[in-house]
């Protein structure tokens, strides 16, 4: 039995996602959540083994709310699904955890196919966004665009924002470079200060963009 949660803004979708898992065999939905606030203390409680997530919602973003999942339940399978296929939103979402990136307007197979693939240990994103991963991946760092205060960063900054873009927890970047957990998030706010970023998935993204 795989036992999926959803996280969607839209109550509508929120009710088509639960009813669709609820009537696929061998599948069960044991929560629904919107805000990403009630989803972080909701689904460590229920203990899904995949959960499909919105990008877009009230308060704190889809992405962010994976991250926070993933590092309370490293083991969780997330899916998140998007009307938008920017690359920016695909790396920031793989970034934080997803292992799948299907589009919303996708049929309700692929969404099925897609809580498969990643049931079985793969991934699962559609063709046209995996193209746009690959292309991303395969251009020259000589062709991509400087990250506008990367120059900036201190040699201790540049040493943890290589391991911020691994998805190392604040925790385990303390105990790799011999700091404690507030130095830690010192550096990081100056690091979120100098690139004009919000979150450590906006770092990671701008780091994986320069071919580090």
């Amino acid at each position: 039995m795989t036992k999926a949660a959803v996280v969607e803004d839209s109550l509508t979708l929120r009710k088509y996602l639960a009813n669709l898992i609820g009537r696929t065999p061998g599948h069960k939905c044991i929560c629904t959540c919107e805000p990403a606030e009630q989803a972080v203390l909701e689904i460590p409680k229920r203990r899904p083994d995949v959960v499909l997530m919105d990008i877009h919602l009230s308060g704190e973003s889809g992405i962010a709310c994976t991250a926070r999942l993933k590092e309370q339940m490293p083991g969780l399978q997330t899916i998140v699904l998007t009307v938008y296929k920017g690359i920016r939103s695909i790396f920031q979402a793989l970034k934080a955890g997803a292992r799948g990136y299907p589009l919303k307007r996708a049929d309700q197979s692929k969404i099925l196919e897609a809580i498969a693939a990643i049931r079985a240990g793969g991934a699962a994103m559609t063709g046209e966004v995996a193209r746009m991963v690959v292309h991303a991946f395969a251009e020259s760092p000589q062709k991509a665009p400087a990250a506008r205060g990367m120059d900036q960063l201190s040699d201790r900054e540049m040493e943890i924002l290589a391991l911020v873009a691994e998805g190392c927890s604040n925790k385990e970047i303390a105990s790799r470079v011999l700091l404690c957990s507030s130095t830690v998030r010192a550096h990081l706010m100056h690091i979120h200060q100098k690139l004009q970023v919000h979150s450590r998935t906006e770092v990671a993204t701008k780091y994986l963009r320069l071919g580090h």
